[in-house]
């Protein structure tokens, strides 16, 4: 399949699906963590993540922090369990977009500790903290309740709103159900 052929304008679970196609689920894993870890992994790995943003990055536009944002986001459609440890080691990336989408990341595949998820929820970027608490509520324990509660105060009103959201998953997660 050749760059053209890869059809940049489809839905990124699409794009995805063509890819685990083309290269076979955990080879495609291995290629979105290169990407994640900052390495090259070729222009219709680029595409088939990244999609019409990722042409322009082809073209010409700087990368910045867009392949590893996308190398994560991919993890939310393909996964493999040997991909937890990069996802982890991306919540400390430089760039406060990765740090957000390798927390969606750590929310849809339930993974990391609680005390490595409390740390992000004094991160210097608001939906950083958001997303901290969104992953905490579904992988942390009784004790994420008071680092959550603490985001209630946070000076961000869309931080208070996810931590009280959060709580109440925590909350529904670890209380004893009543019979």
């Amino acid at each position: 399949m050749t760059n053209t052929d890869i059809p940049i304008d489809s839905p990124l679970g699409e794009r995805i699906d063509l890819a685990v196609a083309r290269y076979g689920e955990d080879a495609f894993v291995t290629k979105v963590l290169g990407l994640l870890d900052g390495r090259n992994e070729g222009d219709d790995v680029l595409l088939y993540v990244g999609g019409r943003h990722a042409q322009g990055v082809l073209d010409g536009a700087p990368a910045l922090y867009w392949p590893e944002l996308w190398g994560a986001r991919a993890l939310l459609h393909v996964w493999n369990d040997a991909a937890a440890p990069a996802v982890l080691g991306g919540t400390t990336n430089r760039a406060w977009r990765v740090r957000e989408m390798c927390l969606k990341v750590c929310a849809e595949r339930r993974i990391g500790t609680e005390t490595q998820l409390a740390k992000l929820t004094t991160d210097e970027n608001p939906r950083v903290r958001a997303a901290a608490a969104r992953a905490l509520a579904v992988v942390g324990g009784p004790a994420s309740e008071e680092i959550i509660g603490r985001l209630l105060r946070d000076s961000q009103k869309d931080v208070r709103r996810a931590a009280g959201e959060s709580l109440g998953v925590l909350k529904e997660r670890v209380s004893p159900q009543a019979d």
